[in-house]
């Protein structure tokens, strides 16, 4: 797709309210970063999970291979808020159809790649989002664990039998998630094996 020239400011305080848009640390990005670090988990920031491919991630849980993205509402056309400004309107309309496109573009990628692709509006209630993305990490570092076992207390491929895996969750986030099998050992949610006690 070819770009189209940027035209010029409509005014002088729309130009300033452009120039000092922040690209990260946005209050939403921080609000959703606390509460995950204040529910145990780690992860790194404004990362590109693809080698060769220039577009970065908010949140990314390499080992889990979860990716978050906060979207702006106006930036990424959020259903709700998403605007149009009056001037310049056919420039921002191929603008912000551009955004959409590669924000498709990218969640197709990242899911090829075998990455979970998780968008959150900045309108949206930060602790029921870490809730969510807090769910689909424990539910990718869980995965492993399962790998090698046809169902849990059944028969593995060998013929002998499995792991017989059990889950201790909970509803809370807050709570550690620990996969316990019959050998005596613990998986932790960082991938740790430890005996049990």
């Amino acid at each position: 797709m070819e770009r189209m020239p940027r035209p010029a400011a409509s005014s002088a305080v729309f130009q300033r309210r452009m120039a000092v848009q922040r690209q990260r640390d946005t209050a939403p990005e921080l609000a959703l970063r606390r509460l995950l670090h204040c529910a145990g988990l780690r992860f790194r920031v404004d990362r590109s999970p693809l080698a060769g491919v220039r577009r970065r991630a908010d949140v990314v849980f390499g080992p889990a291979r979860v990716v978050v993205f906060v979207d702006g509402c106006f930036w990424h056309s959020c259903p709700l808020h998403g605007s149009l400004p009056r001037a310049n309107r056919e420039w921002w309309a191929a603008k912000l159809e551009a955004n959409r496109a590669r924000d498709a573009d990218t969640d197709q990628r990242l899911a090829e790649a075998g990455w979970t692709v998780m968008r959150v509006w900045e309108h949206e209630d930060p602790v029921e989002a870490t809730g969510r993305i807090v769910e689909a990490v424990r539910a990718s570092r869980l995965h492993p664990a399962l790998v090698g076992t046809d169902r849990p207390g059944g028969v593995s491929r060998k013929g002998s039998p499995s792991n017989q895996l059990w889950v201790a969750a909970s509803s809370s986030p807050n709570l550690p998630l620990h996969v316990q099998t019959t050998r005596a050992l613990t998986i932790t949610p960082s991938g740790r094996s430890t005996p049990w006690r």
